[in-house]
């Protein structure tokens, strides 16, 4: 494939608030063709998760090309939690809710990834943003599938660091640690974890301020989903947090992808996930001194550019365009 073809893309989601800047900043780069988005349960209510990500599309103005596939509705083997708590009622800031009237692809999410894995090997490229039962799925559906596509990236798991739902786990693993074992165990991927997203796409009142200056459609968007995760993370107790601001682990984790110089370090471990019930459900192991002999596979993203990463997405919020560069801010 040609350098100059734009990526073929699927974004699997949980969509609520981050997730819907990802899927704005996959749908508005000219560097990938967005082929599919596809849901998995996850961060709020199934419905509400389908259509915030068809209202996203529609904003950025191709919800007509491209299909929202509706994936697995629960995790393989455990019950989870919502996180609305955090995103607030619905997953798009508590204060909206949309009914797009848009139809869902006609296939299942899972059946949606395999088939375009087939029928492209080698050229399509999974970001994964949510747990990863849509993936475990797809794996168990077809096993040839780390071979048949070019690359995973992954938003999960705390790399040695405190996790964002238990002391021992980021969200999007102890929602399906079962998946989550299967995918990493299985492909070469490149995670972005939740540490990295706290060190490096930390916006706060500045950024908040910048984009209320600008009399957007996308900026007023970020400011409605973002206004419960504000409140949450003003009332934190973590000392990373703890103040009125956002992190943006979907979004840079899709930016990563987009802009792969914003990555400053990345190194390859062995990871495993315990997929246990109980205190460290969903932990993430993460071998970095090489104790275990195993085999290192996963890439592991330890450092990105944060004021380009906000760059992309102040572009984005002003221009429609992740990619503008210049004295725009």
């Amino acid at each position: 494939m040609s350098r100059t073809e734009p990526q073929r893309l699927i974004v699997d989601t949980d969509t609520a608030g981050d997730d819907t800047q990802a899927l704005l900043l996959a749908a508005l780069s000219d560097r990938v063709s967005l082929e599919g988005v596809t849901i998995c349960a996850g961060n709020v209510p199934f419905e509400c998760q389908v259509e915030n990500a068809k209202y996203t599309l529609d904003l950025a103005g191709v919800a007509e090309e491209v299909s929202v596939y509706e994936g697995a509705r629960s995790p393989l083997l455990k019950e989870h939690d919502f996180a609305e708590y955090v995103h607030g009622e619905g997953g798009l800031g508590g204060e909206l809710f949309p009914d797009t009237g848009i139809q869902s692809g006609d296939e299942h999410a899972v059946d949606f990834i395999v088939e375009t894995a087939r029928a492209n090997p080698g050229e399509v490229t999974l970001a994964c943003i949510a747990p990863l039962t849509n993936i475990a799925l797809a794996l168990q559906r077809e096993p040839d599938l780390p071979d048949l596509l070019d690359s995973v990236w992954i938003m999960g798991g705390a790399v040695n660091t405190l996790g964002n739902i238990t002391p021992a786990a980021e969200y999007n693993f102890w929602v399906d640690p079962d998946a989550a074992r299967a995918v990493i165990e299985a492909f070469e991927t490149t995670l972005v974890d939740w540490g990295v997203t706290v060190r490096d796409s930390l916006f706060e009142a500045d950024v908040f301020e910048e984009v209320e200056t600008m009399d957007t459609e996308l900026a007023d968007f970020y400011l409605t989903i973002t206004d419960a995760v504000r409140e949450f993370n003003a009332q934190s107790d973590d000392d990373s947090l703890g103040a009125d601001v956002t992190t943006q682990p979907d979004s840079m984790t899709l930016a990563t992808l987009l802009e792969p110089a914003l990555v400053e370090e990345a190194a390859t471990y062995y990871v495993e996930v315990d997929d246990r019930e109980g205190p460290t459900r969903g932990y993430s192991l993460v071998d970095e001194l090489d104790v275990t002999g195993n085999e290192p596979k996963t890439r592991v993203v330890e450092s990105v550019d944060g004021d380009r990463f906000e760059r992309m997405l102040l572009d984005m919020f002003r221009h429609s365009d992740p990619h503008v560069t210049g004295g725009s801010h």
